[in-house]
C-alpha cells in the first residue's frame, strides 16, 4: 500500500536560499469594503506578512543568474494582541500557527480540484505578494515615472509579463485590478486594457474534475473586494457578447465567469481567458481541443488569442547530468553545441548505419541498465536480469494514465509463460512507479493491485527470470534520473485526448528508450518528428473515443469477446492475486465495468498486439538501436530552450538574446562598460 510521510524538506536548512526579509509585506484577508465618493476601500481586515526566500538560478554557461523568489507566511507581531479585550495572551501567540499555517504544506492533488479555504488562502497570498513586488520594482525603474504624485502605468505591460501557470494563479487579474482601480487610482477601461496586456494564461488540462471552480460564498467571506471586482469583469464581459449576440441567453449562461445552479461558482478558467490577451495549451492536440471542446464560444469569439505552445524539457537535466555516457557519445559525433541548441540532434541522421555508433550506442544503454538493475537489487532485493527489456512506466496514478492497462498486459505476459513455458518469450522487467493523491481512493488500489501482481509473478518458479515486476516506490525526480537512462520501452498510454503534453515521454526518447503509446498529447509530434513507423503507436485516436462515446461504451462486450481480458480480469476478480482477501479488488473490477471513463477495456486488444510486436523488435538488437538513434535523432524540438523561446516571441513579446556577459574575473572594454547616461555600469 502507499503509505503517506511529511516531507520536512526545511528541517536541516536549506543553503541555497537566502531570506530577504527587508523586502516583507503585508497580504490581507477577510474584513469588508466600505465604497465612498474616493471609491472602494478594504477594511477591518486580517493581516499576514509575506516573507521572501530568494534562490539564485544560474543559466548554462551564460554568466546569468536569475532569481526565483518564494513567499513563507509570517504572523504580525500584534496578530490577535491588538485586540485590547483578548485577555489569553498565552493563546493569542500560539494562534500565530493560523496563519502561518498558508505555507505549511502543498496540496499533492494531480489533475483534481479540491475546493478547501486554505488552498484559496494559498492561492491568493503567493499572487498578492508578488503583485506587490512587481509593482514596488515597476516603480523603483525609469519606467514607473511619475506625473507629481501618481506613477504613470502606460508602459506596465512592456516592463511587465505574467504568465498565469494554470488557474492556480488566477486572482492576480482581480487582484492587480484592485491596486490599479483602489489603490493608484486609475480609471476602470485604462485598468482592465493594463490588465489584459499584462496576463496570459497556460491551459494544463482538459479535465473536468481538474477545473478550479471556487464557490461565491467562500471568496465574499475571504477576499469581498475581489469578488466585487470578478462581478464587474463578468458584467462588461456579458454586456459585449450581448450586444454581438442578442437574445442567446444560452450562450451568456455558457461564457459567464459565474456558474448559477446550485452553489455559485466562480469559473476561474473563464476569468483567465477573459483577462489574458494571450491563451495556449501545451501539445498541438491539447491546444486543438482547447479550442474546438473545452473554450470553443471564446475561441469563437477571439480566435486569435488562443495559440499552442509545446512543452520542452531541459537537455541540461534530463542528458548531460543523467545519462553523462550519452551525452559524451553525442558530442563525439556532432560536438558539443547541441546542448545549447538541441535541433542539431538531427545531425546524428547521419550515423543512422553507422556500426561502430550503433554499437556504442547500445553499450552505453546496457551500461546503464546494469547500473539500475545494482540499484535495484540493492533497494528491493529482487534479482534482475539487465539483458531483459526495461519496460517502464512512471508518472503519476491516475485513471486517466491507464497503469490498470499496463497491469491487464503483465497478467497477460504471465499466463501466457504459465500456459506454454517453453514457448520462446523474450523477458521483460516490467518498472512501474509514481504517487497517487492521499485521497485518491481508486489510484491507491491501482498501486495495491501492481503489488499483489507483482507478488504472485516475481515468486512463480515457472517464470523465473522471464518476466519480474517492480514497483517503484516514492517516485519522484532524483529517482527518474535514474531509471529513465536505463529504460528500454516507455510506456505513454493515456486515453487519446486525456493527456495534455506529458513530459516524461521526452526525456525517454532523449535518453534512447522507445515509446508505447497512444496518439496522444505530445506522443503526437514525436511520431511526427520521429516518423509514426519509429514509434509503437496503438489504439483509438480522439474522433475514435468521441465516436465510441456517442455509441456507448460497453466494457462487458470487449470481456466477452477476448479470453485473455477475460482470464486476466477473472483472476482478479476471484482473488488468484489476493488470496488472503479475494473481494479486495471488487472496486477496481466494478469500475472497469460499470464507470470506466478512460477505456481501458477498449484499447486493451490492440496494446497487447502492439506490444508483441515490440518483442519481435527487441529480439534484432541492431534493428532495435538503429530506430532508438532515430528517435534520439528526432528529439530536438522538444527542448524546453525552443519552448521559452516561443513564449517570449509570441506572448511576452521580448527578443531572447545571446550575449554572454563577461565573468567578474574578466575585465571588460571601456565602452562596453557604460551605461547610456556615461556613467559606470
Amino acid at each position: 500500500w502507499q503509505v503517506e510521510e511529511a516531507d520536512d524538506w526545511l528541517r536541516h536548512g536549506n543553503p541555497w536560499e537566502k531570506a530577504r526579509p527587508e523586502y516583507m509585506l503585508p497580504v490581507h484577508f477577510y474584513g469588508r469594503v466600505e465604497h465612498s465618493a474616493t471609491g472602494a476601500k478594504w477594511i477591518d481586515t486580517q493581516v499576514v506578512l509575506a516573507l521572501p526566500y530568494d534562490t539564485p538560478v544560474p543559466g548554462y554557461m551564460n554568466n546569468t543568474v536569475n532569481t526565483m523568489r518564494l513567499w513563507s507566511a509570517r504572523a504580525p507581531n500584534d496578530f490577535n494582541l491588538r485586540d485590547f479585550n483578548v485577555g489569553d495572551y498565552i493563546q493569542a501567540v500560539l494562534d500565530r500557527n493560523l496563519a502561518e499555517n498558508i505555507s505549511r504544506v502543498l496540496y499533492p492533488n494531480d489533475n483534481f480540484f479540491e475546493g478547501k479555504e486554505l488552498r484559496l488562502k494559498q492561492e491568493y497570498f503567493v499572487v498578492a505578494a508578488t503583485l506587490q513586488d512587481i509593482i514596488r520594482r515597476f516603480k523603483a525603474s525609469k519606467f514607473g515615472s511619475t506625473d507629481s504624485v501618481r506613477t504613470v502605468f502606460d508602459s506596465f505591460p512592456d516592463q511587465v509579463a505574467i504568465q498565469l501557470n494554470d488557474t492556480h494563479p488566477a486572482m492576480a487579474i482581480p487582484e492587480l485590478m484592485r491596486i490599479f482601480v483602489d489603490i493608484e487610482k486609475l480609471p476602470w477601461d485604462k485598468a482592465w486594457d493594463i490588465t489584459k496586456r499584462t496576463f496570459a494564461y497556460t491551459n494544463h488540462t482538459v479535465l473536468p474534475e481538474a477545473l478550479e471552480r471556487w464557490p461565491v460564498d467562500l471568496v465574499e467571506k475571504l477576499l469581498p473586494r475581489h469578488l466585487q471586482i470578478i462581478y464587474e469583469i463578468n458584467q462588461r464581459h456579458l454586456d459585449h457578447i450581448a450586444s454581438l449576440f442578442p437574445n442567446d441567453v444560452e450562450r451568456l449562461r455558457r461564457m459567464s465567469l459565474i456558474e448559477e445552479g446550485g452553489t455559485k461558482r466562480i469559473n476561474m478558467a473563464h476569468l483567465c481567458i477573459v483577462g489574458s490577451h494571450a491563451v495556449n495549451g501545451v501539445a498541438k492536440i491539447h491546444s486543438e481541443i482547447v479550442k474546438t471542446q473545452v473554450f470553443e464560444d471564446f475561441a469563437a469569439l477571439e480566435p486569435e488569442k488562443f495559440q499552442n505552445k509545446t512543452n520542452g524539457i531541459t537537455p541540461r537535466r534530463w542528458l548531460l547530468l543523467c545519462n553523462p555516457g550519452l551525452a559524451e557519445l553525442i558530442a563525439e559525433k556532432i560536438g558539443e553545441d547541441y546542448v545549447r541548441d538541441l535541433s542539431q540532434l538531427t545531425k546524428l541522421h547521419e550515423f543512422v548505419d553507422d556500426d561502430l555508433f550503433i554499437r556504442e550506442v547500445a553499450k552505453v544503454k546496457q551500461e546503464n541498465k546494469v547500473k539500475f538493475a545494482l540499484y535495484l537489487e540493492k533497494e528491493y532485493k529482487v534479482k534482475i536480469n539487465p539483458s531483459s527489456m526495461f519496460d517502464v512506466h512512471v508518472k503519476r496514478i491516475h485513471e486517466y494514465k491507464r497503469q490498470l492497462m499496463n497491469c491487464l498486459h503483465i497478467i497477460t505476459m504471465y499466463n501466457r509463460i504459465r500456459r506454454d513455458p517453453a514457448k520462446l518469450f523474450v523477458p521483460r522487467t516490467v518498472i512501474i512507479g509514481g504517487k497517487a493523491a492521499p485521497g485518491y481512493h481508486m489510484a491507491k488500489m491501482i498501486i495495491k493491485l501492481i503489488n499483489a501482481v507483482a507478488q504472485v509473478v516475481n515468486n512463480d518458479p515457472m517464470v523465473g527470470s522471464k518476466l519480474k515486476v517492480i514497483f517503484l516506490e516514492n517516485y519522484r525526480v532524483s529517482l527518474a534520473e535514474k531509471v529513465i537512462p536505463a529504460t528500454d520501452l516507455s510506456e505513454q498510454i493515456s486515453t487519446a485526448g486525456t493527456e495534455a503534453s506529458g513530459t516524461g515521454n521526452m526525456k525517454f526518447m532523449l535518453n534512447g528508450a522507445l515509446t508505447i503509446g497512444t496518439m496522444d498529447g505530445a506522443n503526437v509530434e514525436m511520431a511526427e518528428e520521429a516518423g509514426e513507423e519509429n514509434l509503437f503507436i496503438f489504439g483509438m485516436r480522439v474522433e475514435d473515443v468521441t465516436e465510441l462515446d456517442r455509441k456507448g461504451y460497453n466494457a462487458q462486450l470487449y470481456y466477452d469477446r477476448l479470453p485473455e481480458l477475460k482470464q486476466a480480469v477473472d483472476q482478479i476478480r476471484s482473488g488468484f492475486f489476493s488470496p488472503k482477501d479475494p473481494n479486495l479488488f471488487n472496486d477496481v473490477v466494478n469500475m472497469l465495468f460499470h464507470h470506466d471513463r478512460f477505456k481501458v477495456f477498449a484499447d486493451y486488444e490492440a496494446y497487447v498486439k502492439c506490444q508483441e510486436k515490440v518483442s519481435e523488435l527487441y529480439l534484432n538488437s541492431k534493428a532495435w538501436t538503429k530506430m532508438v538513434i532515430r528517435n534520439i535523432a528526432a528529439a530536438g524540438k522538444f527542448s524546453s530552450d525552443r519552448t521559452i523561446k516561443e513564449y517570449a516571441r509570441d506572448i511576452w513579446h521580448v527578443e531572447p538574446s545571446d550575449l554572454k556577459i563577461p565573468p567578474p574575473n574578466e575585465p571588460r572594454d571601456a565602452g562596453q562598460d557604460k551605461t547610456p547616461n556615461g556613467t559606470a555600469a
